[in-house]
């Protein structure tokens, strides 16, 4: 029982016990249209009927064949459903009719069918899988080309480009995959014989899609994949019922990587072996408990993944035992391992993995991939950060001591017992420099104690049996000890960084869970991710298709130009890029990409060049962990926000209702001003007095100002709300563009604007007019709601990765239940019963026009004395 061969695999009880309950699914899969899947589906179902089972038809294309139709026959089919489409009236299935209907069989044709709008779902194989939820068995059929993982292949081969997919899943989780395959010269003349198409369609299909090599290379692709499912089906069975493989029914090639410098060459050959054989690839690391740290196999296990391989991490104590249980459970033939470079010690007892594989492993063919060219590098274990050289200081030092401690106690303790104070030097030695700086002092100390204290002294001659049997036993029990004692340091060691890492994981979890925005979360990833390899590390988001710094830890630090190149790089082919890696190496920082099914959300960027030390293996791991849990929070973050912004889009009609009850209202004041003015000036011009005719013209010339920004106000609105709004990006000098903001605003308002803004602040890519616009009704905002004779302050500072611009003024402020409605359209803060002049649209249009650019706006209110409101705009550097 305490075999894991002999134990059902609980992945595959697992798998079992969710297809209970669902119904059955029956693939009928054809090359290519016309080898006679809809044909031979029906036959079966005429079958099955006439033994009295209830098999409905739900839909059958038929395509005009009279066979097709034929085999029908007296089966039930139901009704179809009409759905009206831009003047056409199109015939779908139904799916609630066969829902209530619920036979036991159900015949659905075309799988990878495009349902029309207004269907409930868009594809008909999500209506299948419905039909299996409610425990209905479904039968379909599908060509080989409508998989989506091969509508790539299928179009280099074809030229066309299949638009219909079903995804993999859907077939790889069917019961039953039954292939309906002819020749292709049989195909061929049923094409001309009129069987497959009418005469014209047939004509041009034989010209383009149904050339005899094409539905070769269909065929072959057809065979292959229902190859692999009867693979996958009984590999399934056999870990199902914990059946002891190989199987010889098809070749499954295991590759095996350890922490050396071959590991990459081994997943490389065993990519071409699975190549060669066309057989699936599986990679297999063991985890040995006390195992040296060694080479990370990240590095291999990633290289694997993008070949396309089944990668597998387990511990075990035996790796052979380990590697041949692997190998029998998923059923693989073929073993590939790394010759490596064993200790000589190993070779002598043949202890080496190699031997072991070829005795024990008969079953199985084995691979020796020859060890790399050159100087293998050779595995060194630093402790604390100390050299290399240190454990060889440390073992005559520690003898040493032990010596003088051992000639204090020389009288006081037995000649034995002297022997003791020396093994616990060797203990100590192994628990803090390994096996091998202890059994080189067990043999120091042995020699030492040999000639200082044993009889006769002051030479290695050995006076009786006592003394050869005592000396015996000390050497043998110090090697064990220096072996045990160094296995258990090594597993210590591992178990605290894997300890570590998982709490940092659990903290990272529970943190990221807690964080409510964007910003917040990107701060955290940093933060942890500076911790877990201890050196400076940012995140970075794609803005425009450009890598932008978002947060960092420290705040001040970020990827310089030549390492931003590498940084580009990652982000558009999706890999490591920078220091270490295979692309732009020279780089001082390395980029990790955050993927997720969407392809990459981010970057992670850790500063690698100038460190004291490399990443710890098991901290390296945290991190890959930490960057996927990343990328889940991003997207989910991301998800939130389309959200919102969807909810944004279903209020656009109240939003337009309310622009026009605005303009109703706000536009009626400033025209009939102007109105006024203009009728009493033509018809009483000439009585009025000079000061009364400039009064007027004055009073129409600021209601035409007014008019002129409430309605740019507006359009501006109306834009932002559309998407219309698309940044034009250049270098924007802060300081400059600030300052001249506040001269411009300072004359329009008649106020004095205070500027406040630090030396040297970087030039970032905005659109200066959008700035411009943004600062100005900042402006007009403070000054609206603030006392002539009160300060208006901007300042400008540089804070992390981001720019940001703040406008203080000393007003009535925002009043705590009105703070997070301020950058709403309409919204105007009131006081009592009174609300200060305007349309409530600058600071909505101040929100939409920072967006636009990459940045965030927030307010503050009060800033002191109860008075007082600060907003400030937060761009990326």
């Amino acid at each position: 029982m305490n075999d894991p061969s002999a134990r059902p695999d609980p992945d595959a009880l697992l798998a079992m016990a969710q297809r209970e309950g669902r119904g059955r699914l029956k693939v009928f899969l054809g090359a290519a249209p016309g080898v006679g899947k809809t044909f031979e589906m029906l036959n079966e179902a005429r079958r099955l009927r006439d033994g009295g089972t209830d098999v409905v038809v739900g839909l059958v294309e038929t395509h005009g064949r009279q066979d097709t139709a034929a085999q029908i026959g007296t089966l039930e089919v139901l009704p179809l459903r009409q759905i009206s489409y831009r003047g056409q009236t199109l015939r779908e299935f139904d799916l609630d009719t066969a829902l209530t209907r619920h036979p036991q069989v159900l015949v659905v044709d075309e799988l990878a069918h495009t349902n029309a709008p207004g269907s409930r779902h868009p594809k008909r194989w999500q209506d299948v899988e419905e039909l299996r939820d409610a425990g209905i068995e479904v039968w379909t059929a599908m060509n080989v080309q409508h998989l989506e993982s091969l509508s790539d292949d299928v179009a280099r081969i074809t030229g066309i480009r299949v638009q219909e997919t079903v995804p993999d899943h859907v077939l790889a989780g069917a019961d039953a995959v039954e292939l309906i395959d002819i020749p292709p010269t049989e195909l061929l003349e049923r094409m001309q014989q009129g069987k497959v198409y009418r005469p014209e369609q047939a004509a041009r299909a034989l010209k383009g899609f149904f050339r005899e090599g094409n539905l070769a290379a269909l065929r072959q692709i057809a065979l292959r994949r229902t190859a692999e499912r009867v693979d996958a089906d009984v590999t399934g069975y056999m870990r199902a019922n914990a059946i002891s493989g190989p199987w010889p029914v098809g070749d499954r090639v295991l590759a095996l990587v350890g922490r050396d410098a071959s590991a990459e060459a081994v997943v490389r050959h065993a990519r071409r072996i699975a190549d060669a054989l066309h057989a699936p690839l599986m990679v297999l690391h063991v985890e040995m408990p006390g195992g040296a740290g060694g080479i990370s196999p990240s590095p291999a296990l990633r290289l694997a993944e993008q070949l396309h391989a089944e990668v597998e991490t387990t511990a075990a104590r035996d790796l052979p035992t380990a590697v041949l249980n692997h190998a029998r459970t998923h059923n693989a033939t073929h073993l590939v391992v790394g010759r490596g470079q064993p200790s000589v010690w190993r070779r002598l007892t043949g202890r080496t993995l190699t031997t072991a594989l070829v005795r024990q492993a008969s079953s199985f063919t084995l691979h020796l991939v020859p060890a790399l060219s050159g100087v293998m590098p050779r595995v060194r274990r630093e402790v604390a950060g100390l050299p290399n050289w240190a454990s060889w200081v440390a073992v005559p030092s520690l003898v040493a001591l032990t010596t003088l401690v051992s000639i204090w106690a020389d009288g006081i303790v037995p000649e034995g017992g002297l022997g003791m104070i020396y093994l616990a030097a060797v203990v100590a030695l192994a628990a803090w420099f390994g096996p091998t700086a202890a059994a080189a002092g067990a043999l120091l100390s042995f020699l030492v104690w040999d000639f200082l204290f044993l009889v006769p002294r002051f030479t290695f001659a050995l006076s009786g049996i006592q003394e050869v049997m005592g000396g015996a036993i000390f050497f043998a029990v110090a090697l064990l000890l220096a072996g045990t004692t160094g296995s258990l340091g090594r597993s210590v060691s591992t178990a605290r960084a894997r300890i570590f890492g998982m709490r940092r994981l659990v903290e990272v979890s529970r943190r990221l869970s807690a964080v409510t925005s964007t910003g917040d979360l990107l701060t955290v990833v940093a933060q942890e991710a500076a911790k877990l390899a201890d050196r400076p590390a940012c995140v970075l988001l794609p803005l425009d298709g450009e890598p932008v710094v978002r947060a960092a830890r420290p705040v001040e630090m970020e990827p310089d130009a030549a390492s931003m190149a590498a940084a580009r790089w990652a982000l558009s082919r999706g890999t490591r890029a920078g220091f270490a890696t295979d692309a732009l190496p020279s780089a001082d920082w390395q980029f990790r990409p955050m993927r997720t099914a969407d392809g990459v959300v981010g970057l992670l960027a850790l500063q690698m060049a100038g460190q004291v030390k490399d990443i710890e293996t098991e901290r390296d791991r945290a991190l890959d962990a930490l960057i996927d849990q990343a990328a889940i929070a991003l997207e989910r973050s991301q998800l939130m926000a389309e959200n919102a912004r969807n909810a944004a889009r279903a209020e656009t009609e109240t939003l337009r209702s309310a622009l026009l009850a605005s303009i109703g209202h706000d536009l009626r004041t400033p025209l009939t001003s102007i109105r006024g003015a203009i009728e009493t000036l033509r018809i009483s011009g000439d009585s009025l007095t000079a000061a009364v005719r400039s009064d007027l013209l004055t009073t129409a010339e600021e209601e035409t100002v007014r008019l002129a920004r409430y309605l740019s106000n507006v359009i501006d609105i109306v834009r932002l709300e559309g998407g219309q709004v698309e940044p034009r990006r250049e270098p924007v000098d802060i300081e400059d563009a600030v300052r001249s903001a506040a001269e411009r605003a300072s004359r329009r308002i008649g106020r004095d604007i205070t500027c406040d803004i630090d030396s040297r602040l970087p030039a970032p890519r905005l659109d200066p007019v959008l700035l411009e616009q943004i600062l100005a009704n900042l402006f007009d905002n403070a000054a609206k709601f603030s006392e002539p004779d009160t300060p208006i302050v901007v300042k400008a500072r540089r804070v992390g990765p981001e720019v940001t611009i703040a406008v203080e003024d000393q007003g009535i402020g925002v009043p705590h239940d009105q703070l997070h409605q301020i950058f709403d359209p309409f919204f105007r803060v009131r006081r009592g019963d009174a609300a200060p002049a305007g349309s409530g649209l600058g600071l909505a249009i101040c929100q939409g026009l920072t967006h636009a650019m990459g940045g965030r706006i927030t307010a503050e209110s009060p800033i002191r004395d109860g008075h007082g409101t600060r907003m400030t705009v937060s761009l990326p550097a």
